[in-house]
């Protein structure tokens, strides 16, 4: 552990990643990477308080306009940011005013004298048609490691994050959202960062259950997952129009079991 007080209150905020797609408990609610570490604090002794407000699909500015200042309000002890994902994507993306308007964010963060926790996007380099954008993602991870440190954030580099390197077992069938697996691994890694006692983050999958997938499974992917969502941003839609934050109350968190937490490679896509 670190000389860091603990950590009694917690708050997320971002986009699908933040909100644990793909991660799914058996009453077909999301998990992910926030509730598994927020279920880490709730071993501590007084449990912690823990909101999630992050919202599939969301661009920067509309998680800053919407979600931060709630996360703000509430003065929890740890403020997790992850945002700009889905800007990277985009046509026409400006990198550097991007990151100046991410930068404006943590400032408003940090003068709260909350932890903020911050995150470099995944290397997608063994991602058929991702791997296009893979510079402009290197080069946005660059500036936020920048800003972390002229602010004093906690940063989790999930770049060097490499059994996620392995999308068979880290993500979904998707391809753009991890799985169980993988989200138990940023979990790890998290908390690590913040000096909390976890596994391994960087431990090899024990076991591979899958063949690499073949040329038609990159065609089926593609048609399946990859082209709507290609359309939606064509059309100005998102997947999160109608979907709201799944915790939006900072309250005492009592965890669900998440499937996944035994670490078991799974074959997911």
């Amino acid at each position: 552990m670190t000389n860091e007080p603990l950590i009694r209150s917690f708050v997320a905020i971002g986009d699908s990643f933040t909100e644990g797609l793909n991660d799914v408990l058996p009453d077909n609610t999301m998990a992910g990477w926030a509730d598994r570490f927020a279920a880490m604090l709730a071993r501590q002794p007084g449990g912690v308080r823990y909101a999630n407000l992050a919202v599939r699909g969301r661009l920067l500015d509309r998680i800053v306009a919407e979600q931060l200042p709630t996360a703000i309000a509430a003065k929890p002890d740890l403020i997790s940011f992850s945002a700009g994902g889905n800007d990277v994507l985009r046509t026409g993306f400006d990198v550097d005013a991007t990151a100046a308007r991410y930068e404006q964010a943590v400032v408003r963060m940090r003068a709260t004298g909350a932890r903020v926790l911050v995150f470099t996007g995944f290397d997608v380099g063994t991602t058929p048609v991702l791997r296009l954008a893979r510079g402009r993602i290197a080069i946005y991870n660059e500036l936020l490691r920048g800003i972390a440190q002229r602010h004093g954030c906690d940063l989790v580099d999930l770049w060097t994050l490499t059994p996620l390197h392995d999308r068979r077992i880290a993500f979904s069938d998707d391809r753009l959202h991890l799985s169980a697996a993988g989200h138990e691994r940023v979990s790890r890694l998290v908390a690590r960062t913040l000096g909390i006692p976890a596994p391994d983050p960087f431990a090899p999958w024990p076991e591979i259950v899958s063949a690499e997938a073949s040329r038609r499974d990159d065609l089926l992917w593609a048609r399946t997952h990859f082209l709507p969502w290609i359309g939606r941003h064509l059309r100005g839609r998102s997947s999160g129009d109608a979907i709201t934050a799944k915790r939006p109350v900072l309250e005492l968190f009592e965890p669900v079991d998440p499937p996944g937490t035994d670490d078991r490679a799974e074959r997911t896509g």
